[in-house]
């Protein structure tokens, strides 16, 4: 059994680096996620770990690095959030498509303009087809727990993608609650040593990395890229099992709750799933047949399983911390409801944006979007497919 301690998101996220003690570490500091930045840096000053720390000039410059160093063999973690990764972004394309197994923490927040410095989901959904598999925590624990699972995966050699991992900036970032914190040697026992197939540093065995293709096989090369994140299904899973079994907190693409037998469920991502759960329990004290589904993998999307779960629901409702200007409906609205237009009896999906530049979203918001899943189940119901919680008139 591991240490309980206090730590707030960015604090559990950096005590998780600590014990994955990578080989090189490059950063730019910016808000939410400065303290993971700056307790890492603190880690080094102090002898605690042997990673080589680097702060360039921004973010571009950062994920350069990483690729640089992946590139040569290292072992390779960073943070960002924001304008941040956004200035990340044609350096995300290209980490991903020379499989470099690199390692994000991004505290999510939303993206300029106007300029807010306050926690969505802009900013990683903008990141959403650049290759990385994403997953998503809910709380300091979960963010944490996902660090550590995220190295072995994106290291996976059937895999070999790098991994982004998202908790709310401020209300996970900054707020502190208990973490059980493992022990540094059973860490490092999990997730292993890291032996590159590849490493530019390798004289012995020369490679070329990120050269020019042009039309003969770079649809092959990207096809190749594709197979990697397929292949993390199966790896994001087994190793989700392994840490139950290590540490006692299994993970899986998602999480249920309550949903046997709901007729209304509600899908949700992040730090908002707490208040989605109590929203739950309170209905079903009213006798009201609902349930929520707690994403934690985004990238890849498990439609399949998600099919499976939400097949026997009269209505499902979307909460979705992000928006899709000009698209019908935001970005995990959007690919929940193609999943579903497999199945021949298909329930009514509803999309409730909230939460954007770190609105709040209530209890009665959530209660709010439940009542309306019910409504849309009515007989000539002609109500609003896209909804917005706690806008202000």
């Amino acid at each position: 059994m591991g240490k309980i301690t206090i730590l707030t998101g960015n604090a559990s996220v950096a005590e998780a680096i600590r014990q994955i003690e990578p080989d090189v570490v490059a950063a730019y500091p910016i808000t939410p996620s400065t303290a993971v930045v700056q307790y890492v840096a603190q880690f080094v000053a102090d002898g605690i770990i042997k990673s080589e720390f680097v702060c360039p000039e921004s973010e571009h410059s950062a994920m350069s690095m990483c690729i640089g160093a992946s590139a040569a063999g290292a072992r390779v973690v960073t943070a960002t959030a924001s304008q941040g990764l956004a200035l990340m972004w044609e350096l995300l394309y290209i980490a991903a498509g020379l499989r470099l197994p690199i390692v994000t923490a991004v505290a999510c927040r939303a993206l300029s303009a106007p300029i807010n410095i306050h926690g969505d989901h802009s900013d990683t959904f903008g990141a959403r087809d650049s290759g990385w598999i994403q997953l998503y925590s809910e709380n300091p624990q979960e963010a944490y727990d996902n660090m550590i699972q995220a190295i072995k995966i994106a290291e996976n050699p059937e895999v070999r993608t790098p991994v982004l991992v998202g908790f709310d900036g401020f209300v996970t970032s900054h707020s502190a609650e208990n973490v059980i914190v493992e022990e540094d040697e059973k860490v490092k026992k999990f997730i292993g040593e890291y032996n590159p197939p590849i490493s530019l540093l390798n004289i012995k065995n020369p490679g070329t990395i990120g050269s020019i293709v042009f039309t003969d096989y770079y649809f092959e090369m990207k096809r190749n890229q594709i197979e990697g994140i397929e292949n993390s299904r199966e790896v994001i899973k087994k190793v989700g099992k392994e840490f139950g079994e290590k540490f006692g907190r299994e993970y899986d693409f998602f999480e249920k709750y309550m949903t046997d037998d709901a007729e209304f469920v509600m899908v949700v991502m992040g730090s908002a799933a707490g208040t989605a759960r109590a929203v739950v329990e309170t209905m079903r004290e009213k006798g009201k047949k609902v349930g929520m589904l707690k994403l934690r993998v985004l990238r890849p999307f498990p439609y399949r399983e998600l099919t499976e779960s939400l097949k026997g629901a009269k209505a499902v409702g979307v909460m979705d911390r992000s928006t899709s200007p000009g698209g019908f409906g935001a970005p995990l609205f959007t690919e929940i409801r193609s999943a579903l237009y497999q199945l021949y009896r298909r329930p009514v999906v509803l999309n409730f944006i909230y939460g954007l530049g770190g609105r709040d979203v209530t209890i009665d918001n959530i209660e709010e979007a439940f009542h309306k899943l019910e409504e849309s189940t009515k007989k000539g119901w002609k109500g609003e497919l896209i909804n917005y919680l706690n806008l202000r008139e």
